[in-house]
């Protein structure tokens, strides 16, 4: 893809109707969350680090963001955190996903993060691929971890350890 027109900013309270959207495109998949509906602006807030979140725009329009969630609020675990990606429908498989990552990954581990970790349907292979593209490495299935309207899921967890921290 031509990185013409591609700008990778931090994302905001005023991108939500965008993000909202291009979640919910990812939950009709079936295969890109347990969730079931989108949360309120309020919720999502809480729940991600405020330092790391981006949106990718092409032409002006918002075609993917990534966020970074604690997984804990202990010291020990301060530089672990998961990470969610999500990239419109439209522009799955053309790169944007790879530029992403590879932002997020700096910006992660200049704010001190040392493990980002993933957990991705095994049935989402292209988001596994894209994972391992930049650097993840599979470190397990949970079998039947969930279970989503009525069937049972199998996860990969994934994680990429920072080459410069820790």
């Amino acid at each position: 893809m031509n990185s013409t027109g591609i700008e990778i900013r931090k994302l905001t309270h005023l991108d939500w109707d965008d993000i909202s959207r291009i979640y919910k495109e990812g939950l009709n998949t079936g295969i890109a969350s347990f969730e079931t509906g989108v949360p309120s602006w309020s919720s999502w807030d809480k729940a991600h680090d405020d330092q790391c979140r981006l949106v990718v725009c092409l032409n002006g329009q918002i075609v993917a963001y990534s966020a970074l969630r604690k997984v804990s609020s202990r010291p020990q675990f301060s530089g672990v955190a998961e990470m969610r990606i999500y990239v419109s429908a439209a522009y799955r498989g053309v790169g944007i996903g790879t530029k992403l990552l590879l932002r997020t990954i700096k910006i992660s581990e200049s704010l001190g993060y040392w493990t980002l970790q993933v957990s991705i349907f095994k049935e989402n292979t292209p988001a596994i691929n894209l994972h391992k593209k930049v650097g993840f490495k599979e470190v397990g299935i949970c079998e039947k971890i969930a279970n989503r309207n009525g069937k049972w899921f199998d996860v990969v967890f994934l994680e990429r350890r920072s080459l410069v921290i820790g």
